[in-house]
């Protein structure tokens, strides 16, 4: 088969027309392709346990589904109340946060008039009447809310509808992506997709036991330091651990914010502290010994597509776009014309460097992963 060579140019414009047309469909599709694309993850996460229905326990398929619909609106419905009772028992010490932090930031603010001769009063005076314009709107806040609250319903429908049908058709949906190739590429198409789904299944396991080692290791280290809501911000710094970097820095904030405000400006400097030790256990022993060095994303490609993934999907996008790179650096790694876009994505291999590993007991040893 000979195929027609395109010049350079003309290609590198077709590419940037596929780009920009990708890109526009992902955004008119937002409201339907996010919760798809999130189902399609937390589907992954609950397929060994669909699996072991089906083969130990001799469930029918659509029963295993929605076994696994319950264990996943158990276990969702369980998160919400959590939050829901320490936002409700945060709520109460608004008041003397608020005061608290009027009361530093008038410090500072004398202190940089008094200092460098700046009056900044009458610019302060501005912000703080339109900042109470804002506020005293009800119907900004009202409308603002009903957006919220809307949007959030109907994400949380598409989620739980998408879910219940790529878990129940899976088999078809299997089927589909490698009888649409030609014969000859069946084989390798059914190797592709049956290493992808494995490796996607282990990513998304290791993510969350990321979050679930994160959040206790940050409790631990807040309690220690008696912080207030100190299981509230660890559980809170272990969901925003999935965006890298960025993520971490956020709940950094957040707490030393909270350490300050009920504590001493010496717990905020412990609390900074901890934070870097927690995410250095993090980086070096977690990451590569949980979710794997295959599918860890270098900082360049991460960062630029929390910055895309905030652009197309707002803050879904901010927490869905590493999994998606991951999962296209699974793809490319296993398509042989995409193997060098594969190898961009992914951190600098060192082809001599031996895999750590720590003997915890005599019959344990933890072995770092591929």
């Amino acid at each position: 088969m000979n195929f027609l060579k395109l010049p350079f140019l003309l290609k590198l414009a077709l590419a940037i027309i596929s780009i920009l047309g990708i890109g526009y469909i992902l955004i008119w599709g937002q409201s339907i392709l996010a919760p798809f694309f999130l189902a399609f993850l937390i589907a992954m996460l609950f397929l060994p346990v669909a699996t072991f229905l089906e083969k130990k326990l001799k469930f029918p398929r659509s029963l295993s589904t929605i076994t696994s619909l319950m264990i996943m609106l158990i276990i969702l419905t369980g998160l919400i109340y959590f939050f829901g009772t320490q936002l409700s028992n945060f709520s109460k010490d608004i008041p003397h946060l608020t005061q608290q932090f009027n009361t530093v930031f008038h410090n500072l603010q004398k202190w940089v008039s008094d200092t460098f001769n700046v009056r900044i009063n009458e610019q302060l005076d501005y912000l703080d009447q339109g900042l109470n314009k804002l506020l005293s709107s009800s119907g900004v806040i009202l409308g603002f809310t009903f957006g919220v609250f809307t949007s959030g319903l109907g994400f949380l429908f598409f989620f739980i509808l998408f879910f219940i049908f790529i878990l129940n058709y899976r088999r078809i949906l299997n089927n589909f992506i490698i009888n649409v190739f030609n014969e000859k590429h069946k084989e390798s198409v059914r190797e592709v997709v049956t290493e992808v789904r494995i490796m996607t299944k282990r990513y998304i396991i290791g993510l969350c036991l990321q979050v679930i080692i994160v959040s206790t290791l940050t409790t631990i280290v807040l309690s220690v330091l008696g912080v207030k809501y100190a299981i509230l911000l660890g559980v809170l710094t272990g969901l925003l651990n999935v965006i890298p970097y960025i993520g971490i820095c956020i709940s950094l904030v957040i707490s030393c914010f909270i350490a300050f405000a009920t504590g001493t400006l010496s717990t905020c400097v412990y609390v900074a502290i901890g934070y870097i030790g927690v995410h250095v256990i993090d980086g070096n022993i977690v990451l590569p010994f949980v979710v794997g060095s295959k599918v860890k994303i270098n900082a360049l490609f991460s960062f630029i597509g929390i910055l895309i993934g905030e652009q197309l999907w707002g803050i879904s996008g901010m927490f869905l776009c590493i999994p998606a790179i991951a999962i296209i650096k699974i793809i490319f790694e296993r398509v042989d014309g995409l193997k060098p876009w594969g190898k961009l994505l992914g951190e600098d291999e060192k082809p001599h460097r031996k895999k750590k590993s720590y003997k915890i007991s005599k019959n344990i040893t933890l072995k770092e992963m591929d």
